[in-house]
């Protein structure tokens, strides 16, 4: 138990900051963040080190969040400028369409191009950021970070 205090308390503010960048609401990060490693603590016997921890860690609480996102949206109402879009329906239509591409290819993206991607663009994590959670640099981070950019585009041609 004493390990996984450590655990905790070398990896809260990473994970912390990592959920808070997804949500934009302290509440919810903390929420969020104490349930990442409730199930970390549950599931500690499953974590193989194939990856460093810290991303083992934000993939838990990505998935909790994502988990939490989908129960949210079912319940809140869609606010009204929304639903009095201006746009003609043609264009939304392709826009929605493009966007339906540009997901489902990054669904299909491999590791770490997924990760990386999904860190930056929904994440708002800087590279350095994103080069600390994979325990490389800054560089390597922009680097796949564009070509999971270019892999996304190819698909989508």
């Amino acid at each position: 138990m004493k390990d996984f205090e450590k655990i905790y308390s070398d990896y809260y503010d990473t994970v912390y900051r990592y959920v808070l960048s997804l949500c934009k609401n302290e509440t919810w990060a903390d929420d969020i963040t104490r349930d990442t490693f409730l199930k970390a603590l549950k599931n500690i016997d499953k974590f193989r080190g194939e990856c460093k921890l810290s991303v083992w860690l934000c993939q838990i609480a990505k998935n909790t969040f994502l988990t939490r996102a989908k129960g949210r949206r079912r319940q809140v109402d869609y606010p009204l400028e929304t639903i009095a879009d201006d746009r003609p329906i043609e264009r939304r239509l392709r826009e929605k369409e493009t966007a339906l591409q540009v997901h489902g290819r990054l669904h299909r993206l491999g590791e770490p191009y997924k990760e990386v991607f999904w860190m930056r663009t929904f994440g708002d994590l800087s590279f350095k950021e994103i080069g600390l959670l994979f325990d490389k640099s800054e560089s390597w981070a922009r680097v796949t970070y564009h070509r999971a950019k270019m892999k996304i585009r190819e698909g989508i041609k």
